[in-house]
């Protein structure tokens, strides 16, 4: 018997063995040696970053003579489509609107907590994507949770049926009142019509429960891909359907070709053809954008498709300029996807997603020796998701209409623009905004053309575009407010929720929108941009004394975030829970307040929440986030394994 390199948490080998299965741990012993690869990446990640802030220089384009890192490929011919590509799916040819959640609910039993997967598998939705990141929590087992309850769906379980059929039945009742018809007919057909999609956890998280025998941390990445991958493809395959991931936070082709070797050792693992395994990536960070065609080359066959995000992109221009005292956000309800350099983000996709490259299958026809003929076809072409829709239709009459009307006119700005679809974050919204595509009737927008990407200091510029915007007071607190709920939220193990700043709770005339980690992330970079870079108020406040012009100071930061935390400890069990307010809400402002002021910027808010899982003690937390901010500040180590692996 081999000796094991991995070892799992506590009992939960026995416990989740219907995850950690005999194949599972087989497949991750054998792509363990892929972790210190990613390691390496993410420690040059780490120093790329240092280098921008001491050599003050912006991301800029690849020289076009070089080659993609991890791979023999061209700058030059990934620009020009001469890669080999993926045809797409028949199952993700239409994708008009993709519904993204966790399949699992902290602290739930099976029958309780898999009513996610009913919802969205019932929810009219063309494809959904489950989780494993941003919106799912990560308190307890909840990432095993996600597995299991997704394997026992796909499985068509006694037990998934049994809550399937009665979610259907809420589901219409609810729909009777909303829409004044049922959506589902036949729930059991129903189940058979969603394309299930996995999100794995990024490059720059490591596992809570899997590590190195010895006590060296592990990827979650690896892990999430394979679990799902080995427990679900068999019965995804034999069902005709795709075996599809959505991978996250990728920040340059080097990354993606990594990832494409894990996918790959995968495949090959389990005697699966290369490129059996689809993937999305979601262009999440700004480094990506300026590598949109490498990233795809890199991932060739696997690669089907971008996704155009809002929060997660903005953090990482704020991230990515952060040394630049000039550049400051403004409040962050003006960065819309048609602000300044988000359009050019936008822009820049749709045109990577519409560059043809050469098909898998076809690649070598007509090509003397199996070299890869030039000709295109017309459908080598890759998908662009848009981005997401986080409201959800609960609230006042006039509420959710005039919500509604935003959704649907932001929808059908994305169908005009180009995308193939669109995301929401909650599957009341699916028949709400699926007609725009339905009008619309293609099955995806491929075959439009749109100029060929360019790569000149104009459009590297684009990329940092700043436009004339509000900067408030008011911006500030909602900043705040919001930051301080889903720091607690997440610590509780909801890192999908339902938030509104807290001036608004009671008035169910603003909706609460659905959001998930990248929202905590963007509100801390941008606090931070306004109180290290000197941001000036574009408008004069009463309240607190502030004119037009005024400063963002400590003093104010400090002042404001002691309102605004004093609004959540009065709020009510709806808005924030009670049993909160004495445990994880004090950690929760005990982090925000350490990111914010910290002269040294921390990489990522979800480091010193994922530090203080579990742990309900305030001086404990300190010492955490202390530890956390000091090994950063000495030589860039972030802290990313479980401190209680072995409790």
């Amino acid at each position: 018997m081999p000796v094991r390199t991995l070892e799992i948490r506590a009992n939960l080998e026995i416990a989740y063995a219907d995850v950690y299965t005999p194949e599972a741990i087989a497949a991750l012993e054998a792509l363990a040696p892929l972790d210190a690869e990613r390691k390496a990446l993410m420690k040059v990640r780490i120093e790329r970053r240092a280098a921008r802030a001491r050599n003050q220089r912006r991301i800029d384009f690849l020289d076009p003579q070089a080659t993609i890192a991890r791979t023999k490929i061209k700058v030059q011919d990934a620009r020009a489509g001469n890669f080999i590509g993926a045809e797409i799916p028949k199952d993700l040819q239409r994708q008009w609107i993709q519904g993204t959640g966790p399949a699992a609910k902290p602290n739930a039993p099976v029958e309780n907590s898999i009513r996610n997967v009913a919802y969205a598998l019932l929810s009219g939705a063309d494809g959904w994507m489950f989780d494993g990141e941003d919106a799912l929590g990560q308190i307890s087992t909840m990432s095993l949770d996600n597995q299991r309850n997704l394997k026992l769906a796909i499985q068509r379980d006694p037990v998934f049926l049994h809550v399937a059929e009665q979610v259907a039945s809420e589901m219409n009742k609810w729909a009777q009142g909303f829409f004044g018809r049922p959506t589902i007919s036949d729930w059991k057909k129903q189940l058979n019509f969603t394309t299930k999609i996995f999100r794995a956890r990024g490059l720059h998280l490591d596992d809570r429960h899997v590590r190195h025998t010895g006590g060296a941390s592990f990827s979650a990445s690896i892990v999430d891909a394979t679990l799902y991958v080995v427990n679900n493809q068999r019965r995804l395959r034999d069902a005709g359907s795709s075996v599809v991931l959505y991978l996250p936070k990728i920040q340059n082709a080097e990354e993606a070709a990594l990832w494409n070797d894990i996918l790959s050792a995968l495949e090959q693992h389990l005697g699966l053809a290369d490129g059996t395994i689809k993937v999305y990536v979601l262009v999440e960070q700004v480094e990506a954008c300026f590598q949109l065609m490498e990233i795809r080359a890199a991932l060739g066959k696997h690669f089907v498709g971008f996704n155009t995000g809002r929060w997660d992109y903005i953090n990482s221009v704020s991230d990515a300029m952060a040394w630049q005292r000039e550049f400051i956000n403004p409040n962050i309800d003006a960065i819309t996807m048609t602000y300044g350099y988000m359009r050019v983000y936008e822009d820049r996709v749709r045109r990577a997603c519409n560059t043809p490259a050469l098909l898998a299958g076809r690649a070598s026809a007509g090509a003397p020796g199996g070299a890869p003929s030039l000709a295109r076809p017309a459908n080598g072409c890759a998908l662009w998701q848009g981005g997401m829709e986080p409201n959800i239709p609960v609230g006042t009459e006039a509420g959710v209409t005039s919500a509604m009307k935003r959704a649907s006119a932001g929808a059908e700005r994305e169908q005009r623009e180009g995308a193939s679809g669109k995301w929401v974050a909650h599957w009341k919204m699916v028949h709400i905004v699926r007609p725009v595509w339905e009008k619309a009737g293609q099955d995806n927008q491929a075959g439009r053309e749109f100029p060929p990407l360019t790569y000149t200091p104009a459009d590297a510029d684009g990329l940092f575009l700043h436009e004339p915007a509000p900067r408030t007071v008011r911006g500030a607190r909602d900043l705040l407010s919001v930051a301080l709920q889903y720091g607690n939220a997440f610590l509780v193990g909801l890192q999908a929720a339902a938030l509104k700043p807290a001036d608004y709770f009671g008035n169910d005339d603003v909706l609460y929108l659905m959001e998930d980690m990248a929202t905590g992330e963007i509100r801390l970079s941008i606090l931070w941009e306004w109180l290290h870079k000197n941001a000036a108020f574009t408008a004069d406040d009463a309240l607190v004394g502030v004119k037009t012009g005024d400063r963002f100071s400590p003093e104010l930061c400090k002042r404001l975030l002691a309102e605004e935390y004093a609004k959540l400890l009065s709020a009510s069990n709806r808005d924030v829970h009670d049993a909160s307010k004495k445990t994880t809400l004090p950690i929760a402002r005990e982090i925000v307040e350490a990111y914010v002021m910290d002269a040294v910027k921390l990489p990522w808010y979800v480091d010193l929440l994922n530090i203080n899982l579990e742990n309900h003690d305030l001086t404990d937390a300190k010492r955490r986030t202390r530890l956390l901010a000091e090994a950063f500040r000495k030589d860039g180590t972030r802290i990313t394994e479980n401190l209680d692996f072995g409790k």
